[in-house]
């Protein structure tokens, strides 16, 4: 007889009641406890598998790969100066207790400082980058780049620990005499393959705790592997290159060493240990025991997204240098199979017309075509974005702001996917956008109250605009007034997309198309016309308005022809257009003058490694000049 029921559906008395499925074993029906968790075995787990940490890893090191080389040198000078602590505790217990082992108790506190406080230590970064790079995430040159930058704000913060312990009176007379005596130690009293082999283990340590340390699930068990693992550095007589340059430097400011020898007798062997060590007996090995899907929830579609052989040893001089991961909002926008127009915009209000402009791109395309309007919100540098609710307070009053962007979809059978960001960093986010959800077209506008202002505050130009990650349509709006078009070209890539602009216009808004081309002298003008003909037919605009002009002044030959059409569309020149209109470097002065709407092209280039390296060898024809190269 069954005791009475108890609300949860269980019964009093620990009887189980009967499983609901047939098919579920008698040991399962068992071992549940009445509350429905296993009675045996663990509920919730109390570690991270090795793919988990691995993608843990991933994540971290895609937020530092990222960050600009002042925060990395910033948190390397840090991280350097805190690396005193270790030297100057180490020092001055060593001297009043005459006890090594004693002295190695505090000889982990300024690694704790490093580690819990998130500076950045070269040794440490023997794990996540190179995680990065082995996933072909980044490149090689990209990681030689973190890492030096790294390394000289380690060395500088190391130098200056030296300066305030030699000449700030921070040391006794008996704790300098004793800091002189350790220093000498791996200086003078051991040898190169020595030091290497030291530095090895020490490299495998530290590398250790970086991957123990994301695979902990609390600060303390953090404190406690770094703590015990750096008092193993000092027990065991091993070396870390920076403690080491810092020492280095104490002697050479107390005359017992020469700088030359005390950099490559003792800090290059450390050096190359703690690398290696780190490297190949970490991440590598730690690499190679995941599975392969370790980083399926976190890179889309596999390998397609990876860098290519070339990109991963040349960098940016062959392709990309880094791969960004997407985040889920951001996943559900990739797809191959669609043309995707990604439209970042300041205001939903006043920026109807460029999402209106990237909608009639979009719905000349026949895959799926799709418009991604993307408002970025400009967040003032003293607001944190990381805490209070202040970014998802923004992001929720910007989507509201954007539901009537979904009103052009029946007009235009585009599909409308809407996203927001809150940013420091305006401009840098639209590219950072583009990269990671790799969209086929980005279309925005250019003023002075645009993105365009943040542009120079931020990270250097080339930096942002070297191998665009999609085509760029830039608009500087004056009317809304879409009856002509003025196409110059002289043919290439860019010439191409503004032939793809002028043809949806012409289907969508019934827009009359005129092509221009300019030549040196009348000598020329039959081959411009026979130029003109063929690149119109081949373009689709074979019925087209067709000028020719002779005149060899290109910026005044589109000023005269511009007075006579409402829109200007220009294609990029070889030295790149948006760097050049960040840099106001673009001498073209009809891009400001002409009072009608002017919109301009660029293509990423499609230069191979060969050429990219040892040049394009292009001779340009007097009559081919790009409009814009003068």
């Amino acid at each position: 007889m069954s005791g009475p029921t108890r609300p949860d559906g269980g019964e009093e008395g620990g009887r189980v009641p009967p499983p609901s499925d047939a098919n579920e074993s008698v040991r399962d029906a068992v071992e549940r406890s009445r509350s429905g968790a296993p009675a045996v075995g663990s509920v919730v787990r109390d570690r991270f598998s090795s793919d988990e940490v691995f993608q843990r890893i991933i994540a971290a090191a895609d937020e530092e790969v990222t960050e600009s080389s002042r925060e990395l040198y910033f948190s390397g000078l840090a991280a350097g100066f805190a690396i005193t602590i270790t030297f100057l505790l180490y020092a001055s217990v060593s001297a009043q207790t005459e006890s090594a082992v004693v002295a190695s108790m505090l000889y982990p506190l300024g690694f704790v400082y490093i580690i819990i406080g998130g500076y950045q230590l070269y040794t440490e970064n023997t794990l996540p980058p190179v995680a990065l790079t082995l996933e072909r995430l980044a490149s090689i040159p990209a990681l030689l780049r973190h890492w030096g930058i790294v390394l000289s704000g380690n060395f500088t913060g190391g130098a200056l620990g030296a300066v305030v312990l030699t000449w700030g009176g921070v040391f006794e007379p008996d704790a300098t005499r004793k800091a002189i005596d350790i220093a000498r130690k791996g200086a003078f009293e051991t040898g190169w393959w020595s030091l290497f082999f030291k530095a090895l283990f020490a490299g495998l340590i530290v590398a250790g705790v970086v991957w123990v340390g994301f695979a902990a699930t609390d600060t303390i068990s953090r404190v406690l592997v770094v703590y015990l693992a750096f008092l193993a550095i000092p027990l065991g007589n091993l070396f870390h290159v920076v403690v080491s340059f810092t020492e280095v430097l104490f002697l050479v400011f107390n005359q017992e060493l020469a700088l030359l020898r005390g950099l490559s007798g003792f800090v290059l062997p450390v050096l190359l240990g703690n690398t290696i060590g780190g490297v190949v007996l970490v991440t590598v090995v730690n690499y190679y025991q995941t599975s392969e899907d370790r980083l399926s929830s976190a890179r889309i579609k596999g390998l397609d997204r990876r860098l290519t052989v070339p990109e991963v040893l040349f960098g940016r001089v062959a392709g990309r240098s880094y791969v960004p991961i997407l985040d889920a909002a951001e996943a559900a926008l990739v797809d191959d199979d669609c043309y995707r127009v990604m439209v970042p915009i300041t205001n939903p209000r006043t920026d109807a017309d460029l999402v209106e402009l990237g909608a009639i791109i979009a719905s000349q395309q026949e895959n799926d075509p799709t418009v991604h309007v993307l408002h970025v919100v400009q967040a003032p540098d003293a607001l944190s974005l990381g805490s209070g609710g202040h970014d998802e307070r923004i992001r929720g009053e910007s989507e509201k702001h954007l539901e009537g962007a979904h009103e052009l979809a029946d007009r235009y059978d585009v599909d409308i996917e809407t996203s927001s960001v809150a940013t420091h960093r305006s401009f840098e986010e639209i590219f950072s956008a583009a990269r990671r959800t790799r969209p086929n077209m980005v279309v925005m506008k250019w003023g002075e109250n645009q993105l365009w202002t943040a542009a120079r505050a931020e990270r250097p130009v080339e930096e942002l605009t070297n191998q665009l990650p999609c085509d760029f349509l830039i608009v500087s709006d004056r009317g809304h007034d879409a009856s002509s078009i003025l196409l110059p070209t002289a043919g290439g890539p860019d010439s191409d997309l503004s032939a793809e602009v002028a043809r949806a216009l012409r289907a969508v808004a019934g827009t009359e198309v005129s092509l221009l081309h300019v030549v040196d002298d009348p000598s020329y003008a039959e081959a411009g016309e026979r130029f003109l003909s063929e690149w119109a037919d081949d373009h689709g605009l074979g019925d087209a308005t067709l000028i020719v002009d002779d005149s060899g002044d290109v910026e005044a030959a589109i000023e005269r022809e511009a007075e006579t059409h409402s829109i200007v569309l220009l294609g990029a020149t070889e030295r790149g257009l948006l760097t050049r209109l960040l840099s106001d470097s673009l001498h073209l002065d009809v891009v400001g003058e002409v009072e009608g709407t002017v919109m301009l092209a660029e293509r990423p280039s499609e230069r191979s490694l060969r050429e990219r390296l040892f040049g394009t060898g292009r001779r340009e024809h007097s009559a081919e000049r790009t409009p814009g190269d003068d």
